[in-house]
């Protein structure tokens, strides 16, 4: 993941800087550091488009299973007609589709669920990275505008 990436080289950057004397801070190149948002900032769409990709593979993956499904359910009510015509048959074999629906859609809704919060997940650990992030940013040039 390219974020990641740049967000290491940051941290690399604040890592290698000069320390100021008798303190924890330290002084970076105000430069270099807004190149580091510029990089996150053309980065960032990426990411929400890999996540967006990943949630619309789920649903694909959903809509197919539901297709399956609805095949498995229309073979074996055309089965059933062939072998027998009787009510017990047809009843029992119409429950059986019901209940292959029912665990398709419920197959289907934890597919969905899943991907709503996986990609819920890597949003949200991309926001928290990015405001920790801003947070250092913040503090940094506070503290290039104290030395000034």
């Amino acid at each position: 993941m390219e974020l990641l990436n740049i967000l290491n080289e940051l941290e690399e950057l604040i890592e290698e800087s000069p320390k100021v004397p008798l303190s924890k801070r330290v002084m970076v190149d105000e430069n270099k550091i807004l190149d580091y948002i510029d990089r996150i900032r053309t980065t960032l769409p990426d990411e929400v488009r890999q996540a967006k990709l990943l949630i619309k593979e789920r649903e694909k993956v959903i809509n197919e299973s539901r297709r399956e499904a609805q095949q498995l359910l229309e073979n074996a009510q055309r089965q059933i007609e062939k072998k027998a015509n009787e009510s017990e048959v047809v009843e029992m074999a119409q429950n059986k589709a019901k209940e292959i629906i029912q665990q398709a859609e419920k197959i289907a809704r934890e597919i969905r669920l899943g991907a709503r919060d996986y990609a819920d997940e890597i949003l949200q650990k991309m926001e928290n990275d990015l405001s920790k992030l801003t947070k250092q940013i913040k503090a940094g040039r506070e503290e290039l505008q104290k030395m000034k």
